[in-house]
């Protein structure tokens, strides 16, 4: 089949049909469901931590924290890929979901050792996000010292 005669009509097309069909209304109730159980799940480490005597900013903290540990641990034993795969954005767009954004490159490049292939890979899919964080903080932080100085 050659290739080049292909119009862009044909290619939308080609993509249709072969592009599969997502129930976006399945896929949100599963999102909210999964995101929201790992929600759940943070507030009853906080709430456990509360009721063991320690303070609400280290308890806030400890969970943040407890929930990077299992988001890495599911990551490096395949379950969390699962988990992604069923909730979507529920899954990835808390703080799991950076975990599991760390872990997964470090898990995949373990067999070129620990220097070329976990130390350098670990933050191929993160770095990114804390690069663009960062700066994007700096820059708004720059703003609003600036907005303070003259305006007040």
């Amino acid at each position: 089949m050659d290739n080049s005669n292909i119009t862009k009509e044909r290619f939308s097309q080609m993509v249709d049909k072969s592009s599969p069909n997502s129930n976006i209304f399945t896929n949100c109730c599963k999102a909210f469901a999964i995101g929201g159980l790992i929600c759940v799940f943070a507030q009853a480490i906080i709430q456990w931590l509360l009721r063991m005597g320690v303070e609400k900013d280290i308890a806030s903290t400890l969970s943040s924290v407890s929930l990077i540990f299992l988001a890495s641990l599911l990551t490096g034993i395949g379950v969390f890929d699962n988990l992604a795969k069923f909730g979507g954005a529920g899954a990835i767009v808390p703080i799991t979901g950076f975990a599991n954004a760390v872990a997964a490159p470090a898990v995949e490049f373990k067999k070129e050792g620990f220097i070329f292939g976990v130390g350098a890979k670990m933050f191929v899919i993160a770095g990114p996000v804390i690069v663009y964080g960062l700066a994007t903080s700096w820059v708004i932080g720059i703003i609003y010292w600036l907005f303070n100085r003259i305006g007040g």
